[in-house]
């Protein structure tokens, strides 16, 4: 994972901020301000696809990336996602 910031503009819900990388080609964004809405975003060969999830959906995705994060021993990378983990679902 990297610091910078990363938003991407859906078509109808605007602004998304990227919350974490799920798998190869698919993160979790959610929308800006509320945090409230998620979606699974896919960067396939026709293009971005996006997926809407629920919160406990998308809890549970990001608690799998924490749990992988600390298995493979990327602490850096795990203390950044387990912040925006804590800001955004507790």
């Amino acid at each position: 994972m990297d610091n910078n910031e990363t938003y991407l503009n859906h078509p109808t819900f605007g602004l998304l901020y990227r919350v974490c990388l799920v798998e190869e080609n698919q993160e979790i964004f959610t929308t800006l301000y509320a945090q409230r809405l998620f979606f699974l975003v896919k960067n396939g060969t026709t293009g971005l696809s996006f997926e809407p999830w629920g919160r406990g959906e998308a809890r549970l995705l990001v608690e799998n990336r924490l749990r992988k994060l600390r298995r493979i021993g990327a602490v850096d990378d795990f203390k950044e996602l387990n912040a925006v983990y804590q800001r955004i679902f507790h």
